[in-house]
């Protein structure tokens, strides 16, 4: 073997080697970091998924009434049971409502119904416009309004009643109401969805002494981290949601982004999807 040869096969290996080596470089295991940013960015695509759009489609029952016949502030001496006896007027209690979204929407067979919400607690659902309740010691604040099937509120001026309730001898106003101040009542989504009730799920809420808009107050909305601002008061379906539990917190803001004082105007509620 002549030096030219020799020196051509040395080139040619150590070109090879240099290859080889690149090959296994590009190769070689992900670090942490660069894992951590994978999944984060999966995550992010996960939530990006996430949708609210308006709902349409039901019935308006502008006409609809619900009427309580007391004063703005019911006084009671002693806590426990109180009788309610509502009055309603062009609704139907117990009435499957019309249109397709008590098909598509988590819809109770019960039908139509009262959403009786106090303090801004959970809602308790009454297919009946008499009933008891037990209210204890202390000043609180009562939100009741017609629930379509499909427990998406109707909303008009007389579609719902508002009262302070002060029960006791010496109740304490711990939550130093306002009745006249903007206030945000949660009403959906609730509980545990099964099936084809978790491909759509109802958002939606009250609003008392304002309004929504552009340039106004506003509700912003935050589904699984996931932020959405709603400046109409209307209904509205969230689409996209994963299996498992979901958070969803409400705020009532100002056009700031800031949140109006209030004792209920920022809520979060859990709830569960399962197939």
């Amino acid at each position: 073997m002549n030096k030219k040869t020799h020196y051509q096969i040395i080139v040619t290996l150590l070109l090879f080697f240099a290859i080889t080596s690149c090959k296994q470089e590009k190769k070689a295991p992900e670090t942490t970091d660069e894992l951590e940013t994978e999944i984060t960015e999966e995550a992010e695509v996960v939530q990006s998924k996430i949708i609210l759009e308006k709902l349409e489609g039901s019935p308006a029952y502008k006409d609809a009434a619900l009427i309580l016949d007391t004063s703005d502030e019911i006084v009671a001496k002693k806590s426990g049971e109180m009788d309610f006896s509502f009055n309603v007027e062009n609704y139907e209690l117990g009435a499957q409502t019309k249109g397709p979204n008590a098909q598509k929407l988590a819809n109770s067979g019960k039908g139509q119904h009262i959403h009786f919400i106090l303090n801004n607690q959970p809602y308790s659902a009454h297919y009946e416009p008499n009933f008891k309740k037990e209210i204890p010691d202390g000043i609180h604040h009562l939100v009741a309004f017609l629930s379509r099937s499909f427990h998406e509120s109707v909303k008009n001026e007389n579609s719902v009643v508002v009262r302070k309730l002060v029960v006791g001898e010496k109740p304490e106003d711990k939550l130093n109401l306002n009745m006249e101040a903007p206030t945000l009542i949660y009403s959906r989504p609730k509980g545990e969805y099964t099936g084809d009730g978790t491909k759509e799920v109802l958002l939606d809420f009250f609003v008392l002494n304002t309004k929504l808009s552009k340039e106004g107050n506003k509700v912003r909305a935050k589904i699984n981290g996931t932020e959405f601002t709603i400046t109409e008061w209307v209904p509205h379906v969230i689409k996209g949601l994963p299996m498992g539990e979901i958070t969803i917190q409400l705020e009532l803001v100002d056009e700031a982004g800031n949140v109006i004082p209030g004792p209920f105007n920022k809520v979060t509620r859990k709830i569960t999807l399962k197939n």
